[in-house]
């Protein structure tokens, strides 16, 4: 908000009328823009990674996220201006905004820096650790801190707790004055590792764990507490976070508001699949939601109503490999259902789904109960592990294109393993363009 001022108060004092044909009036119209900024600019860092950086890492990386973040702030306001047709607004403050917005974060960054790197800055924020751990262990993890660990970490012993007694560590610890000891388990008896916690605890110094005893491929490491017992948790799937609960939360929103935007077309379709073939307009079947759990999924109808009766007469001409069965060209599709499944809008009632919470807008798309029962790979299941969506990176891959389900499979868990809303705001803008033109559906 303080790069806004500037960039108003910058606008008015330059002669720069000549690259607007209106002078600029009170910084009031521009207040109620900070009902985007302070909640939109905090949330476009941290999406951009920019709280997660190094505490002192290059500039030039700084630089880099913060660019893209002013980039993506100020595009966000000039959008918002140009949907709610404000015109009495400086477009010139909007820009300048974005550059200033840049120099004084830039600026804060850099004080900073050397707030940290001063004597006083380095006396907050140093850590002295001790490792402790079978030798191998203790070795590796101080080549990996060596790598990766900035200047705020500091080794001051390594110890082996098998060959060394528990009163020859707080001995040590005694003559090194770390602030945390970092315990390696995965080859050391637990008896001893106990004791070295209660020893700390005693003196007063944070231990700290390393929970790598278990060799895992995928799943990521937390903790947790369960009841008041701390537990070690593994995790494949997205972690709960205020990003999964404003996933949610667009979920809903955005579900209800297509719902209304589209009530006309809903029955229009509903008119049309009544009047062209017989039977019922809702195609009504049983899929796999989250972790396996089975719902019932709405759609229009796009085949005759004996459809799923006759699904073993053309099990030979499948095109898909693996459990899944697709055909192109069916047979067993109306006229009707023929344009719908080419835009995709016999999908379009998975909307009340989504509302309902057993779909989301973005997710894995749900399988019928019995493909998922004949999944010959036990791995291929973690894709039952999020929610199902709407549209998913198959979707946007050419859908129908894809004729591997080991490959469909493999972008599902690409995008579990790599989940974000960022991810999932791409793949919503990607969609519409891939439905409208059709492309991949048949």
């Amino acid at each position: 908000m303080l790069a806004l001022w500037l960039a108003h108060l910058l606008r008015t004092n330059l002669p720069l009328d000549f690259l607007e044909r209106r002078g600029i009036g009170s910084f009031g119209p521009y207040a109620w823009l900070s009902m985007i900024i302070i909640p939109g600019a905090p949330l476009i860092l941290e999406l951009q990674g920019f709280y997660k950086r190094a505490l002192f890492c290059p500039r030039r990386t700084t630089a880099w996220l913060l660019a893209k973040s002013c980039f993506f702030v100020t595009l966000g306001v000039i959008v918002v201006m140009f949907f709610l047709n404000i015109k009495e607004l400086s477009r010139l403050v909007i820009i300048f905004f974005g550059g200033i917005s840049f120099l004084l974060v830039y600026a804060s960054e850099e004080l900073l820096q050397r707030g940290y790197r001063s004597r006083f800055g380095q006396l907050q924020i140093k850590r002295r650790v001790m490792l402790v751990g079978a030798k191998d262990d203790t070795e590796r993890m101080q080549a990996d801190l060596s790598e990766k660990a900035d200047e705020s970490l500091e080794i001051v012993a390594e110890l082996d707790l098998n060959q060394i007694s528990i009163e020859q560590m707080v001995k040590l610890m005694h003559e090194r004055s770390p602030s945390g000891v970092i315990i390696n388990a995965k080859h050391t008896f637990f008896g001893q590792i106990e004791k070295a916690i209660q020893a700390c605890e005693l003196e007063g110094v944070e231990a700290w764990l390393v929970a790598d005893f278990f060799r895992t491929q995928i799943a990521r490491t937390s903790f947790d507490d369960f009841y008041g017992r701390p537990v070690l948790v593994f995790r494949s799937t997205p972690e709960t976070s205020w990003q999964g609960l404003v996933k949610l939360v667009l979920d809903v929103v955005l579900a209800f508001i297509a719902i209304v935007l589209f009530s006309l077309p809903f029955l229009l379709i509903a008119v049309l699949i009544k009047f062209t073939s017989p039977g019922p307009i809702w195609f009504r079947q049983e899929r796999c939601g989250l972790n396996g759990h089975p719902f019932t999924m709405l759609k229009f109808r796009s085949m005759v109503t004996d459809a799923e009766q006759r699904k073993h007469e053309f099990a030979a001409l499948n095109e898909m490999g693996g459990p899944v069965f697709k055909l192109s060209n069916d047979p067993r599709v109306t006229s009707v259902g023929r344009i719908l499944r080419r835009f995709s809008l016999d999908e379009l009632p998975q909307l009340f789904n989504v509302l309902r919470g057993e779909m989301s807008l973005v997710g894995p798309r749900p399988l019928p109960v019995d493909e998922v029962e004949h999944f010959d790979d036990p791995a291929h299941r973690r894709r039952l592990s999020v929610r199902p969506g709407l549209t998913c990176l198959w979707q946007i891959s050419g859908r129908n294109d894809v004729r591997d389900f080991k490959e469909w499979v493999r972008l599902d868990l690409e995008y579990i393993d790599n989940w974000s809303l960022w991810l999932d705001l791409k793949i919503l803008c990607r969609t519409l363009p891939t439905v409208l033109v059709g492309t991949g559906a048949r």
